[in-house]
């Protein structure tokens, strides 16, 4: 289930939250800072597990919000990992998992501190930050909304 859904209008500004959203198939979310960008497949829409936050926060004694982890959109009860390569859905919206969206340098400096180094942070997000996916039709998602795996298509052999 969709807990969260965050934007942010340019690259390191403050993240949005919004109970819905407007998306475009292969450019991303409407008014997000990735929209329309095409550097490498996934860009354009990000997913990170409520769990994995929570997990963080408690093993860290940290009390970092949802947004802090910079993805768009925050679920719950959805294992992201077992999405990659996969198709899912979102209401009407379907998409295909890319790669998970392993952390970088940037987030383990913004979530440093209190006696946590960004290597920490990067280290304890490996496998846990999240999936970047492929948007594959226009629609809207919004909080609330199910995620739903779709069965694996069959090829013409």
């Amino acid at each position: 289930m969709i807990k969260a859904i965050f934007t942010a209008p340019k690259r390191r500004a403050p993240q949005q939250q919004h109970t819905e959203v407007t998306l475009h198939a292969d450019r991303g979310i409407v008014g997000d800072r990735n929209y329309d960008r095409q550097q490498y497949p996934g860009q354009n829409i990000t997913f990170v597990e409520s769990e994995e936050i929570a997990a963080f926060n408690q093993r860290f004694g940290q009390s970092i919000p949802w947004h802090a982890t910079r993805r768009n959109v925050i679920t719950q009860g959805v294992r992201l990992n077992a999405l990659e390569g996969q198709r899912f859905a979102i209401g009407d919206v379907l998409f295909e998992g890319v790669e998970l969206c392993e952390p970088c340098k940037l987030l383990g400096d913004d979530l440093a501190g209190d006696g946590l180094s960004s290597a920490e942070v990067v280290k304890a997000f490996v496998s846990r930050g999240g999936l970047r996916a492929r948007i594959l039709n226009d629609g809207e998602i919004r909080e609330g909304m199910s995620v739903a795996r779709l069965p694996e298509q069959v090829s013409d052999r």
